[in-house]
């Protein structure tokens, strides 16, 4: 296991506007879908997470569009997780073509951690040593 995952996905006609051209805003879609595949290969799926009673709202999100991803292409989404944990999480995408020769996309996101009752609270320490494991850091 590492901190990156990279999750193949198809652009389909429906992730697309009248040009065949990727709609801007699927890009965060295709951001939540490394996440995800990103967490659950460490085998901690977000229903999990939450079943734990942790959230994870998105707190920023940032996305530098580089070459349009048209109907049909397939692209690869890689998500890899940055290992100084303060109050939250930072995670950078790079979604390329699937030959990895066209970048299409590069960004990020932050997450605060959060409990069922809507308070900011500190990592949890079962995130926090997951994180260590996949990183093979001492101390985040």
């Amino acid at each position: 296991m590492s901190l990156s995952q990279q999750t193949p996905y198809r652009v389909i006609y429906g992730d697309t506007d009248s040009m065949g051209i990727a709609y801007y805003a699927n890009y965060l879609r295709w951001f939540e879908i490394g996440r995800n595949e990103l967490l659950r290969a460490w085998g901690l799926p977000y229903r999990e997470i939450e079943a734990q009673g942790i959230m994870l709202p998105v707190s920023e999100a940032f996305c530098k569009y580089r070459t349009p991803a048209k109907y049909d292409a397939l692209l690869i989404i890689e998500a890899i997780l940055v290992p100084e944990m303060k109050a939250g999480l930072k995670i950078d995408y790079r979604i390329t073509s699937y030959d990895g020769q066209i970048v299409h996309a590069e960004g990020h996101t932050r997450h605060a951690f959060m409990n069922r009752n809507g308070r900011v609270i500190r990592p949890p320490d079962f995130i926090r040593t997951l994180i260590r494991q996949q990183s093979g850091l001492p101390n985040v």
